[in-house]
């Protein structure tokens, strides 16, 4: 029989080292690690381990634009509220999704477009230097990139993990081809709650590395 009087802390702790256990040796450095580890725990899947990719530049990128403040835009309000913003007080963050936003729907259709597109051309100005999380939709990464390329965007990082069937792996395969800090993973899995688990470690990171980038 299970422990059911295990505190929220505990559960999650133990969690971790049933999972270093579990995963046994790998390549990836600690502060990936910390961030791979928090997706296995969001997830339950040891294949991240195989598919997760990490620019070089990408832990360093994401701490620092936490450090300095810089906004955290989302794809979707579900990965939004998945992060937790109660720890970025400290940074003076804010969270963002504008795929509500008014006028959204309007733009998408008169540019023959869908919402997640329209809500990455809306958030310009608001990613300078911060972060962009993709979790659900392969057009807005694929808009973004179709951005960077352009060099309209300039996010700090690019966490990009859209899931599905149609032109999930294939946005991802294409915003690894750019020399550009993000962090990923090759196939079609993905999601909002593991695209938030992911800002979540860095956010924790971040705390572990004080307030001054």
């Amino acid at each position: 029989m299970g422990n059911y009087d295990m505190k929220p802390e505990k559960i999650e702790r133990t969690s971790f080292d049933i999972i270093d256990q579990e995963a046994g040796p790998h390549e990836f450095e600690n502060s990936q690690w910390s961030i791979v580890r928090r997706m296995i725990h969001t997830t339950a899947d040891f294949e991240f381990m195989d598919s997760v990719r990490f620019h070089p530049q990408a832990v360093a990128a994401g701490i620092k634009a936490i450090h300095r403040g810089k906004t955290i835009i989302t794809d979707t309000n579900m990965a939004r509220v998945g992060i937790r913003d109660r720890d970025l007080t400290q940074f003076g963050v804010t969270l963002k999704c504008h795929m509500n936003d008014p006028g959204i729907r309007d733009k998408a259709a008169s540019n023959g477009t869908t919402r997640a597109q329209a809500a990455v051309d809306v958030a310009l100005e608001d990613m300078h230097d911060g972060i962009y999380v993709v979790g659900n939709a392969p057009t807005a990464l694929m808009r973004l990139i179709e951005l960077i390329k352009e060099n309209q965007a300039h996010p700090a990082l690019v966490v990009g993990l859209p899931v599905g069937f149609v032109n999930a792996a294939e946005s991802k395969a294409a915003l690894m081809e750019l020399d550009y800090p993000y962090i990923s993973n090759m196939g079609r899995k993905g999601g909002s709650n593991l695209a938030a688990s992911v800002v979540n470690a860095l956010i924790v990171l971040a705390k572990g590395k004080g307030q001054k980038a």
